[in-house]
């Protein structure tokens, strides 16, 4: 304790929380530290911000202010702690609009304590001490006079200015580029970023209040009357049914390979040999997941890059996948989920997206025995399904949600079709299950089409929603594939699976890149419809122009010679670093897409575009 006599309790407690959070920031967040600015401003940038927070310290009494900084440096503890958690996961930070929809990214249950570690109550040490200090009364509590609490301000001040100066110049379009939330909290600071994330999220809802109809001549002008180029395969699907498939937390990794010997998917295997897969999709979504999956294919448009549009737009007006099919060709779309209808807000949101109907959980009987993690289970799901798909009216478009195959990946043993795998990530080696498992029920599913009569006339479309292995838990996936540790590795490992099959027609594999986005596109395409009339900033996947980026909400992207992310620009298929000149004209693209998306959404700019083509 000798180092620590002359300090005072504010003092301590900046100090002790100083070394917490960038100890966090180098080991648990894994910033990507680039260069030795980098580094010093991920050292520094938590001073500031820690200084003026644990200050408020100084406006209680002498009494009271042992107990003040301990409830501050509480909150501040509980802030970075939640942020581990969320990134552990998500390789993301946690933001205003994910507080407000935490039921829907698994409140606390077996997701969380997945994600939790003994490790992590060293985070929780210094707190413990300091109240042990406080009850010894071995702190100082000395008062400061009011100059020194205007210097002490004015320093942790200054640390922040200087940080938040020394980010901006480093990273010119930083604040332009705040969906890069890595690139933010690396640069400005943990506490500064929330503290920014509070400010943007206060400001969103005053761009519909003050948008114009000339605010969505801009974004129309870029989204409409793309020229599509010609496929053999231009409405070849004209006039069917369509089933999409969301296959929860799917990889592309899980295709063609083999665990002890046995096939991971059989099924889809098989399936694939006769239908138009597509080998080189990426998951695109953000903190919405599977409803930023539902969301892209749907609409056209790119996910918020905080929170879900499900929870945050449900109000807005959409040109969705839904409304284009009633006008074309009179369909009838619905929904079947074996969640409650109030998850992620689709009850509300389904209604703007213009679904007829939306078979929830109230209308499955779900019981104890045919449920698992979050539902009822995948076979049982689409048993009870295939009754009402008999009597949709006919066209039907018809979104299947799965749920079995979802984090951490649970399962009885009487529902395991393959043994677990064997590597050093037990989520991955569970993820083998539960991933069999789903194979096993579209199975089911297809037999009990082919029996209903509905196979022969219907175009199914199955695709990954998102990854299910997490950056946390990537080594298990790289041991188990035999892949390196790379940068290129690992991009492969966002890969979704994409499989649009249509009986009668054959199929093959189409090695064009893209992500989910560009679903709906394709989609339209097989049915005949110009998607150009229709805005989406997505591309028919038969003919996607190789050079056009792949993007993703942080700002990162993929392109035929060149991949960005974490602030690196790398050769695709090497993973050398190339300058980044060589990545400015994609970057360019990605931060005119994801911005005038972002418009059309906050905005709700899409209401003027309807408006005007019924006048």
């Amino acid at each position: 304790m000798k180092p620590f006599k002359k300090l005072t309790a504010v003092s301590y407690a900046v100090i002790l929380l100083w070394i917490k959070t960038v100890l966090i920031s180098f080991i648990g967040f894994n910033l990507n530290a680039q260069n030795v600015l980098d580094i010093v401003l991920m050292i520094i940038s938590p001073l500031g911000a820690i200084m003026i927070l644990l200050g408020i310290g100084f406006h209680f009494s002498q009494k009271a202010k042992p107990a003040a900084i301990w409830l501050s440096m509480l909150i501040l503890t509980a802030i970075l702690y939640a942020d581990l958690l969320y990134y552990r996961f998500y390789s993301d930070f946690v933001t205003v609009p994910i507080l407000f929809q935490f039921k829907n990214v698994g409140g606390i249950g077996p997701s969380t304590l997945e994600l939790v570690s003994l490790w992590d109550l060293l985070l929780f040490a210094d707190l413990f001490f300091y109240l042990l200090l406080s009850k010894k009364k071995k702190l100082k509590t000395a008062a400061l006079k009011k100059e020194g609490k205007r210097l002490y301000f004015a320093v942790g001040a200054l640390f922040v200015a200087v940080t938040i100066l020394l980010g901006w110049i480093k990273v010119p379009h930083l604040f332009s580029e705040s969906y890069n939330r890595q690139q933010l909290v690396k640069h400005i600071g943990l506490y500064q970023y929330h503290l920014f994330d509070i400010g943007m999220s206060a400001s969103y809802p005053l761009n519909r209040a003050f948008a114009t109809a000339s605010d969505a001549e801009a974004s129309a002008e870029y989204i409409f009357g793309k020229e599509e180029a010609p496929s053999d395969y231009f409405g070849a699907a004209k006039g069917m049914n369509i089933v999409l498939i969301s296959m929860e937390s799917t990889q592309n990794f899980v295709i063609n390979q083999k665990v002890n010997g046995k096939k991971i998917t059989p099924f889809l295997n098989d399936l694939i040999k006769d239908s138009f897969y597509f080998n080189e999709i990426y998951d695109q979504t953000a903190q919405g997941k599977t409803s930023d999956s539902e969301f892209m294919i749907d609409t056209g448009l790119y996910p918020l890059s905080s929170g879900s549009a499900f929870v945050r737009k449900p109000e807005n007006t959409y040109k969705s996948l839904p409304h284009i099919l009633s006008e074309e060709d009179h369909y009838y779309s619905a929904v079947f989920h074996g969640n409650d209808a109030s998850f992620w807000n689709r009850e509300m949101m389904y209604l703007s997206l213009g679904y007829d109907r939306y078979f929830s959980k109230a209308d499955y009987e779900v019981t104890d025995e045919n449920s698992v993690n979050y539902g009822i289970k995948d076979i049982p799901f689409f048993q009870q399904s295939i009754p009402y798909m008999e009597n949709l009216p006919k066209p039907f478009y018809a979104r299947f949600i799965t749920l079995t195959n979802h984090f951490p990946f649970l399962l009885e043993n009487q529902d395991k079709f393959i043994s677990e795998a064997e590597t050093s990530e037990m989520v991955v080696n569970r993820y083998v299950t539960t991933v069999r498992y789903q194979d096993e029920a579209i199975k089911t599913f297809f037999q009990e089409m082919k029996e209903s009569g509905l196979y022969e006339n219907t175009m199914f479309v199955l695709y990954g929603d998102h990854y299910g292995i997490s950056k946390e838990y990537e080594q298990g996936a790289l041991e188990l594939l035999k892949l390196e540790d790379s940068a290129v590795s690992r991009m492969k490992l966002k890969r979704v699976p994409l499989i649009i099959h249509v009986p009668g027609l054959g199929g093959a594999t189409v090695l064009n890149m893209g992500g989910e986005i560009d679903i709906r596109a394709t989609i339209l395409h097989l049915l005949g419809i110009h998607h150009a009339e229709n805005n989406s900033f997505g591309h028919n996947l038969f003919k996607r122009d190789s050079n056009h980026p792949v993007i993703f909400r942080d700002g990162s992207f993929i392109a035929k010679e060149y991949l960005y992310r974490g602030g690196s620009c790398l050769n695709r298929d090497t993973g050398t670093e190339a300058d980044v000149s060589f990545c400015e004209p994609y970057l360019e693209t990605v931060r005119k897409e994801l911005g005038l998306s972002d418009d059309i959404v906050h905005g709700d700019l899409l209401r003027f575009i309807e408006e005007g083509k019924r006048n």
